[in-house]
């Protein structure tokens, strides 16, 4: 029930006309409200119509690495890429699915060493700078780095002379090839060096390594920790650290 208020020091139609101009003036507020409102639904629906503008934001997007990158490797200084293994699957893997008809195999006569690959993609043969280079390499990473061998007897041969196929009663192990026919043999010397190359971690003999960087590590023999020696190299040129480490043979320091 709604309750009307009158004052009784008014007429009827004093009255009246109080209440008709209260109610004019509700209505005309009434539909200002209205209209308010109105225009606020309409404003929220053209919000929710517009997209909103999505942020860009560039997240550094991680270097690809190379295929060789898993193995050892370093490009030599006529620009061949010369690569290696880190153990016994690795040298599987480096012979079975990457030694190709030009190519030259790398290794040594004593046990515990790599075979390594020099890759000749075209008709250019690498001349006595990357067959000087490759040798080198082999002998670093063979364990007559970490006996501290001063040289030891390396050779190369082409990848037709080497397989899987032992001698009749014979066992060959993963990572182990028979090699036929003749070598040639070289006399490596032990030299290395390790810098930052196309954004990545490379260790090779000195002479390659100073063709394609400023910046560079050597590495001698020694006994240090290998986790220390990687920390000394990154201070001075960066690089990732595990990298580093697997870079470097066993049995190292930087030298001073």
């Amino acid at each position: 029930m709604t309750r009307i208020t009158l004052d009784i020091r008014k007429t009827v139609e004093q009255n009246a006309e109080e209440y008709f101009l209260k109610a004019k003036k509700a209505k005309k507020k009434l539909e200002g409200a209205k209209e308010a409102l109105f225009m606020q639904k309409k404003k929220l629906e053209l919000l929710l119509k517009e997209k909103p503008k999505e942020e860009k934001i560039e997240i550094g997007k991680e270097r690809k690495k190379k295929w060789y990158e898993k193995f050892r490797w370093f490009i030599s200084s006529e620009g061949f890429l010369v690569v290696g293994g880190r153990d016994a699957t690795s040298n599987e893997i480096v012979i079975k699915k990457h030694a190709e008809k030009n190519d030259i195999v790398f290794h040594t006569d004593m046990a515990g060493s790599p075979f390594v690959v020099v890759k000749v993609p075209g008709e250019k043969k690498p001349g006595k700078d990357t067959l000087q280079e490759a040798s080198d390499f082999t002998a670093v990473h063979s364990k007559g780095w970490k006996q501290g061998m001063t040289t030891l007897a390396v050779f190369w041969v082409d990848p037709s002379q080497v397989t899987k196929e032992a001698q009749s009663g014979e066992f060959l192990p993963k990572g182990a090839f028979m090699v036929r026919g003749k070598t040639n043999y070289l006399s490596p010397t032990m030299n290395y060096a390790i810098c930052i190359y196309d954004g990545a971690v490379m260790g090779g003999p000195i002479s390659a390594v100073k063709n394609v960087s400023k910046d560079f590590v050597e590495i001698d023999q020694g006994n240090e920790k290998v986790s220390s020696i990687a920390k000394i190299i990154q201070k001075r040129i960066g690089g990732d650290l595990d990298e580093i480490i697997r870079c470097l043979p066993p049995g190292s320091k930087v030298k001073k």
